[in-house]
């Protein structure tokens, strides 16, 4: 693994979160830091594996998790861009949203960052891809929950309604 590319890529990432969040006192960031830095990581190891061995099991299982991410991703943020009505960041909305991609599911961006690590993760599963693939999937929850107490605190019983009627991360499931 590149050193240099793991202190740079930290130090954005740290960066990022600090901006994004924790400044806003929105202290799921603290935790989604976790999330990124896992993937992030995973990344790293595999970035020389992308293409080899094209029709392997888990390559190609890792493009279903790759191309499986892009919809909610870029749905869920449109969608807070647009509706959300945000002060100082699309994540500081003034209007819960609930309508496309939310209205069956309440965190697309994170499911999004889950099947991102996951597929990322398979592009060689090994041990040294396994660990931080949990890091990635238990942050995700995490940050998902603490998100939660948030926007409870934020639109209070309409949000404690709307966790009622959908999902965290994947419609009728999970």
């Amino acid at each position: 693994m590149n050193i240099t590319a793991l202190v740079i890529g930290t130090a954005v990432i740290v960066v990022f979160s600090w901006f994004f969040s924790i400044k806003q006192k929105r202290y799921h960031g603290i935790v989604r830091f976790f999330s990124f830095e896992s993937i992030f990581i995973i990344l790293l190891l595999n970035y020389r594996l992308w293409f080899r061995d094209p029709l392997s099991w888990h390559q190609l299982l890792s493009w279903i998790f790759l191309f499986a991410c892009i919809y909610p991703g870029i749905a869920g943020y449109l969608l807070l861009k647009r509706r959300g009505r945000s002060e100082n960041s699309f994540e500081n909305t003034t209007v819960l949203v609930k309508s496309g991609i939310y209205k069956y599911i309440r965190h697309p961006l994170y499911c999004s960052l889950l099947l991102l690590g996951t597929g990322v993760m398979f592009k060689d599963p090994g041990i040294a891809q396994l660990v931080p693939g949990i890091i990635n999937a238990v942050a995700i929850y995490f940050t998902a929950r603490i998100e939660e107490k948030e926007m409870v605190a934020r639109f209070g019983s309409e949000y404690v309604e709307y966790m009622r009627e959908t999902r965290m991360f994947i419609p009728y499931l999970i």
